[in-house]
């Protein structure tokens, strides 16, 4: 870099040269530096200052291109020791400077200090006295001190026999493993760096951003982009020729990229949050120092509107802050990408997750077939909804908007169907991103977007690294194995499969079913998993609102809350886990019957609500009493349907209570739990030995293959083992999760329940699954019994009854059903003695007394016991018949 200077050339006294200020940008060899002025809305001034009097070895020369008589010419002896002393001492540093000649070729030669003023160092002097150069003797004049006193230094270094004038001979070892910034280029996020102590020099690329640059036009001249050359000197002023680190992380298509760590913080995070940069996605892959930093960066400039973001606007920009994070309950998953939600409002909304693509078909017509099913027929497809649906159903979740996709029209897409505007978010349920979820299962895949798109998840980066680990793993859409096939039946509609189905059904009992569609409040498509086939479902029992529909006459109007009706089965049972009850089929193939959901008889809440009303046939079920009863209350509170309702006279509904006689039809049981109001729990002895049975093979297999400890995570409604009090594990439900420490779980097969710890549940092996033995306890509670409404009274009657059946074998006949459970007879297996009939005469409950003629006899019998009691006040009855007080103060009501 250095050359030969011409001797200093005798001239007129001239006036002292004025000083002058700088900050060293670059030192190009010993003997010469760049020095710039302080920045002031730009990228400052620049002037080489070369050292007077002095000469400092060439640096290495490379061949130039295109001129093939030029060739490579090798370092000088001490010419790069020279440089690094002299880059070491003064590159960033301010200094003062005297510029003494200028040559007609504007080569400027002067004295540079270092510091603010004259009294700083001289750093020709350091140099020589270094041994590092040689004073041109021939333009030294005796009468300038300061010539003299280089002439002085190097006299020294020779006799010390310093630098160039010892016998090492110039050669050089240096051991720094380090890098230093030799150039910068292309916007700055390319550098070229040297590597010590093997003199590579490389050409480093940034990973993950990308800065403004220079383009080259056709004439070789180059155009900066909007604050390309800010970019620039940001970067040469903190990097240029200093001493960093350099973390190589890649080389795709032979770039070179890498994370240029310098003592006093990293580039590459830095130039984003000044605005110098933007994240690119496609490098930052690698960049080992954590992606989310970078976003980070990136951010802060956005906010602040800096430099390149100075015109930005967010995705979310016009949204409140409520609109813009919120927390919803999910009602339905529409597909792999998409919810609908129900805000706190009431309002429904959609929402599809941010910067995913469901599974799809590539490359086919999908319209050849009429009866194309996306969600049985696309591979993954239904695995994705399924994963989405079993984690989000009837769950709050946190949604946080990223953007709004604006809607497109036809036109725009070339065709192809317009899209509504969409609502993108990230939704997060306890801590985990379901989008992310979703990806790293190979369920769905990321969305590549252009590099300036900014219309994307915030958690893009997770993403992308959950894509990449499940591409690795070979997960789902990634899988190299046989595409999963799902061959569904759909039977809707298909009367003579029906037919063939229905008897199937029947004896099936109650099957599990999941709610695939809600035509109306009564109709709904089911499908059934265990047989794997889809019908078309009819709530037996009610006569529900028909909504409106086309009928060859013309649209028929809708009747009164049937859309209320419809919304009313959709929040209750859409997309949920239910249990179905067949007992018929209609002309058009369509299954009729009973469906419950967490033992929620849907027929029962519609006539609850007043959304419905009991159809006559349900006479014949066992449910129709509970129906009555329901649409009674429904009744009195004279809403919705029954809001014109007038009582009709007492004589009409006089029917209702013809009955048959009364079935005393007694079956053994073993009672196992009594709760505080007075309901029981009983398994049947028929089936106590195949209970047994299950629980010692149960146990033994546990015994064979421990649970793992922690590693079962309780939801509500999961069906698990828990191990109790005596060391022993059963089959449990959890009913409720306060935190891992307190998980409410209730023993299917003895209904009492307990509060646990996680770590004391385990996931319930499949064998041993309700579908292989459905749960033992059945709850009940004693017929034709009031129970006390006061707290002692009610745990009088509760002990008593604890002391003579827990425990126990007895014989259960039913007599009645409940809105909850159904109401039985207990008796003594020994004795033959009514259980509940004994309370009563012992004064510890009171009767409830039914109008139905086939229990009179029963009703009377048990008056005639409370008559008893009275007489001998007994317990309730030790004051008198309290139920005569008009007071309601006692705790009692007639």
């Amino acid at each position: 870099m250095a050359s030969a200077v011409p001797a200093q050339v005798q001239s007129n006294p001239a006036p002292a040269p004025q000083l002058q200020r700088g900050i060293v940008k670059t030192v190009l060899s010993g003997c010469a530096v760049i020095v710039r002025g302080q920045p002031r809305g730009g990228p400052p001034p620049e002037r080489q200052i070369n050292l007077s009097n002095i000469r400092a070895g060439a640096l290495a020369r490379r061949a130039i291109q295109g001129q093939p008589d030029t060739k490579d010419t090798p370092d000088e002896p001490w010419a790069f020791q020279a440089r690094e002393f002299l880059r070491k001492k003064v590159i960033g540093k301010e200094v003062c400077f005297t510029v003494e000649n200028k040559t007609p070729q504007g080569r400027e030669y002067g004295i540079v200090f270092l510091g603010k003023d004259t009294s700083g160092e001289n750093i020709a002097e350091s140099l020589v006295a270094e041994g590092l150069a040689t004073v041109r003797r021939e333009g030294i004049r005796g009468n300038n001190p300061d010539q003299v006193r280089l002439c002085d230094l190097e006299d020294q270094a020779k006799a010390a026999k310093k630098g160039q004038w010892s016998e090492g001979g110039g050669s050089h070892t240096i051991r720094d493993l380090k890098y230093t910034i030799e150039n910068p280029l292309n916007g700055k996020i390319m550098l070229r760096a040297l590597l010590l102590p093997d003199y590579y020099l490389v050409t480093v690329m940034l990973s993950g951003i990308k800065c403004p640059t220079f383009k080259r036009e056709a004439d070789g001249s180059e155009t900066p982009e909007p604050f390309a050359a800010e970019a620039k000197f940001f970067t040469e002023s903190r990097l240029l020729q200093r001493d960093v680190q350099i973390i190589l992380e890649s080389c795709p298509n032979q770039i070179i990229l890498g994370t240029i760590l310098h003592p006093n913080g990293n580039i590459t995070e830095l130039l984003l949050k000044e605005g110098f940069a933007r994240c690119v996605d496609w490098s930052m892959a690698v960049y080992t120092q954590g992606a989310e930093k970078l976003r980070a960066a990136e951010r802060s400039a956005k906010e602040r509107k800096v430099r390149i973001w100075k015109d930005y606007v967010a995705p979310t920009a016009n949204l409140d802050q409520k609109d813009r994070q919120f927390v919803a309950k999910v009602m339905q998953v529409v597909n792999a990408d998409a919810i609908v939600v129900k805000l706190n409002s009431g309002e429904h909304k959609t929402i599809h997750l941010s910067s995913i693509r469901p599974p799809r078909l590539e490359g086919e017509n999908k319209d050849k077939d009429k009866r194309f099913r996306p969600l049985y027929d696309i591979p993954y497809m239904f695995e994705a909804r399924e994963f989405l649906r079993k984690k989000l159903i009837g769950k709050k979740v946190n949604v946080t908007v990223d953007y709004i996709r604006a809607a497109t029209s036809a036109m725009e897409t070339g065709g192809v169907p317009a899209f509504p505007e969409r609502t993108c978010a990230t939704v997060t349920i306890g801590g985990i991103n379901i989008a992310e979820a979703l990806v790293s299962k190979g369920l769905a895949t990321v969305i590549r977007y252009r590099q300036d798109d900014d219309q994307r998840s915030s958690h893009y980066d997770e993403l992308l690294a959950a894509e990449a680990r499940a591409i690795k793993n070979g997960k789902g859409l990634h899988s190299k194995k046989e595409v999963p096939i799902h061959r569904v039946a759909d039977i809707s509609g298909e009367t003579q499969k029906a037919k063939q189905f229905l008897p199937f059904l029947q004896r099936a009992g109650r099957s599990e079913a999941v709610v695939e569609y809600v035509f109306s409040g009564s109709r709904l498509k089911l499908y059934m998993p265990k047989e794997t086939c889809l019908i078309t479902f009819l709530l037996a029992g009610i006569e529900c609102p028909r909504g409106s529909r086309n009928m060859p006459g013309g649209m028929q109007v809708a009747e009164p809350y049937s859309e209320e009706a419809t919304i009313f089965t959709k929040e209750l049972v859409l997309q949920r886990e239910v249990e179905v009850e067949v007992e018929s089929m209609d002309k058009a193939g369509n299954f009729i019957g009973w469906l419950h959901i967490e033992s929620v008889n849907l027929s029962v809440a519609l006539v609850e609500n007043a959304l419905s009303k009991v159809h006559f046939t349900a006479e014949r079920s066992s449910y129709y009493k509970t129906l009555l009863s329901a649409e009674e209350t429904a009744r009195q509170r004279k809403e919705k349907l029954w809001a014109n309702y007038e009582e009709k006279p007492k004589e009409e509904v006089a029917q209702f209570t013809e009955e048959k006689e009364r079935v005393a039809k007694y079956r053994a049981v073993y009672v196992t739990e009594i709760t505080d109001g007075l309901h029981f729990y009983a398994q049947d002895v028929e089936t106590g030995t195949k209970l047994e049975s299950l629980m010692e093979s149960m146990r033994g297999e546990i015994a064979a293959q421990p649970p793992v400890e922690g590693s079962f995570a309780p939801r509500r409604g999961d069906f698990c083992i828990a191990k109790f009090a005596d060391g022993e594990w059963y089959r449990a439900r959890v009913e409720k999760v306060e935190s891992p420490a307190k998980v409410h779980v209730f023993y299917i097969d003895y209904g009492n329940r307990e509060i646990l710890s996680s770590t004391r549940l385990a996931a319930l092996p499949p064998a041993f699954s309700t579908r292989t033995l459905p749960p033992q306890a059945t709850e009940y509670t004693f017929a034709f019994i009031q129970v006390p409404q006061d707290e002692d009274a009610r745990a009088d009657a509760v002990d008593s009854v604890v002391r003579d059946i827990q425990n126990k074998q007895c014989l259960l006949n039913m007599e009645y059903s409940g809105a909850v459970c159904p109401h039985v007879t207990l008796q003594f297996a020994d004795s033959k003695d009514d259980v509940g009939l004994g309370l009563v005469k012992e004064g510890l409950v009171m009767v409830d007394v039914r109008k139905e003629k086939h229990l009179h006899k029963m009703v009377t019998e048990y008056l005639n016991g409370q008559e008893s009691a009275k007489s001998a006040r007994l317990n309730i009855w030790r004051y008198g018949d309290f139920r005569d007080d008009d007071a309601d103060e006692f705790g009692y009501r007639r």
